[in-house]
């Protein structure tokens, strides 16, 4: 049994997919011997289990989950219940024998076999109708074979005498004396066995409810964890597909723009050499000529005398200054570095990829709102993108755009609300300010009273399950709509007033940068007021049918509500009757 015990157990799925037998050990395929039973409620086989502590500490070989180990066998407690369950087991599968006939009953007719408990014997069918029926008999206790009691379960260990009694207290069967020796307080603990054994029959039957819904609640969250699972999977597969897809076109873009870049600083390269090869050469034209000149005037002097130098030599003067004061190209007309503002070019070409532009700003076109609204430029954990766009281009969309939208929080854009207002500025975007809070939290306040119903009736209905009138639902429903169309008109509003700010902002670029920002948190505030509205009609549509469900409840009860009750006297007459007709 012992053999490969310490190989490591199959996962869950596995051992779930091998539909194991309750009363065979996980680890060694066989029947119990000695079941312990861990922490975590998984059994294994004593043998199984021993020299795997360290610590005092027993990891369990399925789940991993420690087990505090007490005493010096390293084991956990053996499981009583598994170990009365396999011994049933093993006594079912032994020949059962006739105490009258002698009969021999196969496996297959064990259900049919009694018990006398009195008698301690077994019996077949017929012999239970043919003897066990007479009057000697009738205060025998005959049982199905499988609920035979025995000896051990008999009587009482310590005095020797059958039980009678049940303590609720100690939860143990009690014999005459066991009862006689306890005090007056406990024996009010005890019941008969019958008693007992009805009591438990129910409350065991609340347990196993409480398992099953357990069970079911626990196979819905496997199916839901396996579906997850099956979603990030599918999700990876598409962001890996969207990311090999985005890197393609990444490369395509940045090798169309590396030949263009190439080709430009081929050309640049050639025009530069061929401008500093011309200088080159008109230099090289220059320089035999001024040689010549200084030739000619070193020979002049040193061969001319005063009449012939002032013959000749104002002409070889005015000759050299004529030579210098023509335009030499003495100096580069450019420089050497050629400048293909490579960076700058892949950027901008990887601009349509990645929705960046040249210049960080917060501006961005929020999402939609009212009729299509959408949140794709939320992104995940409820973060969203800040754009870079470029002041004198005009925002993408006229309508609900769909450019990445910045989210500020209600509080920094009120804080930054007042500190803009402090400033005692009259701009138009001041002015419009003053008018977006006080719509905005008249909308808010409307917003939080929806909120506040909707939870009242959720919190009656869940928690003290109240009655509730439909029309309140339709009212509050009713509500929300109008709430849905008085912010997507404000939404609209202020979405038309981006073309006149913009206006403003392409000549003082630097100071209303924290206009920008103000004004794409009060669309987000808008847009998060619709969305929590949505959401309130969601709720206020589940709970709808409850509460009509539960009003036709009411309409049907009503009659027998409204019926008197009797009086007291008529009672206290009823119970004086009732006592006389006992007497």
């Amino acid at each position: 049994m012992a053999g490969g015990i310490f190989s490591p157990l199959g996962s869950c799925s596995e051992l779930e997919k091998a539909n194991c037998h309750p009363l065979v050990c996980l680890l060694c395929h066989e029947p119990y011997q000695q079941p312990c039973l861990l922490d975590c409620y998984h059994n294994f086989c004593a043998s199984c289990l021993r020299g795997r502590a360290s610590n005092g500490h027993l990891l369990c070989p399925l789940c991993g989950h420690p087990s505090v180990v007490r005493g010096g066998t390293g084991l956990p407690p053996v499981d009583r219940l598994l170990q009365f369950l396999v011994d049933s087991s093993a006594d079912s599968e032994e020949d059962v024998q006739c105490a009258n006939c002698d009969r021999c009953c196969t496996k297959a007719e064990l259900d049919t076999m009694y018990f006398c408990n009195t008698c301690g014997q077994p019996l077949c069918a017929p012999c239970r109708e043919e003897t066990h029926r007479a009057r000697m008999f009738t205060r025998h206790e005959i049982v199905s074979l499988s609920k035979r009691t025995k000896d051990i379960h008999k009587k009482c260990s310590l005095h020797k005498e059958p039980y009678i009694m049940f303590s609720t207290e100690k939860k143990s069967m009690l014999c005459i004396n066991c009862f006689r020796d306890m005090q007056g307080e406990s024996r009010a603990h005890c019941i008969d066995i019958e008693t007992a054994y009805m009591q438990g029959c129910q409350r065991l039957d609340q347990a196993v409810m409480a398992v099953k819904e357990l069970q079911t609640s626990t196979r819905e969250a496997i199916v839901l964890l396996k579906a997850m699972i099956e979603e990030v999977r599918n999700s990876a597969s598409e962001e890996e597909a969207a990311i090999n897809s985005l890197f393609s076109r990444m490369q395509e873009q940045l090798s169309e723009r590396k030949k263009t870049l190439l080709k430009a600083v081929q050309s640049q390269h050639e025009e530069k050499e061929k401008a500093f090869k011309e200088q080159l050469a008109h230099l090289a034209s220059l320089l035999p000529t001024l040689q010549v000149h200084l030739v000619t005037c070193s020979a002049f002097l040193s061969s001319a005398n005063k009449a012939e130098f002032l013959d000749l030599g104002y002409q070889l003067m005015e000759r050299l200054q004529r030579i210098v004061k023509l335009p030499h190209r003495l100096r580069p007309a450019q420089t050497s570095k050629i400048n293909s503002e490579y960076r700058a070019e892949f950027a901008r070409c990887l601009e349509p990829l990645l929705m960046l532009s040249p210049r960080r700003s917060v501006v961005g076109s929020a999402g939609g709102i009212g009729p299509g609204i959408t949140g794709t430029n939320m992104l995940p954990g409820g973060q969203c993108s800040k754009t870079l766009m470029v002041p004198s281009c005009p925002p993408t969309s006229d309508k609900m755009s769909t450019g990445p939208m910045v989210k500020k929080p209600t509080m920094h854009r009120y804080i930054s609300t007042k500190v803009l207002l402090a400033e005692g500025r009259e701009t138009p975007f001041a002015e419009h300010c003053r008018n977006y809070e006080n719509t905005y939290r008249m909308l808010q306040m409307e917003i939080q009273g929806l909120k506040d119903q909707v939870q009242e009736l959720h919190r009656d209905l869940t928690k003290h399950h109240s009655l509730i009138k439909s029309e309140i639902m339709s009212e509050i429903l009713q509500k929300s709509l109008q709430m849905d169309v008085q912010i997507a008109a404000h939404y609209s509003a202020v979405e038309m007033m981006r073309s006149v700010f913009e206006e403003v902002w392409e000549e003082t670029y630097q100071r209303v940068a924290n206009e920008q920002e103000i004004y794409e948190a009060q669309l987000h505030d808008l847009l998060q007021l619709r969305q929590e509205n949505s959401c309130l009609s969601t709720i206020t549509k589940q709970i709808a049918p409850y509460v009509r469900s539960i009003a036709k409840v009411k309409e049907r009860l009503e009659p027998r509500l409204q019926e008197p009750p009797e009086p007291k006297e008529e009672q206290a007459q009823m119970l004086v009757k009732i006592c006389d007709d006992n007497e």
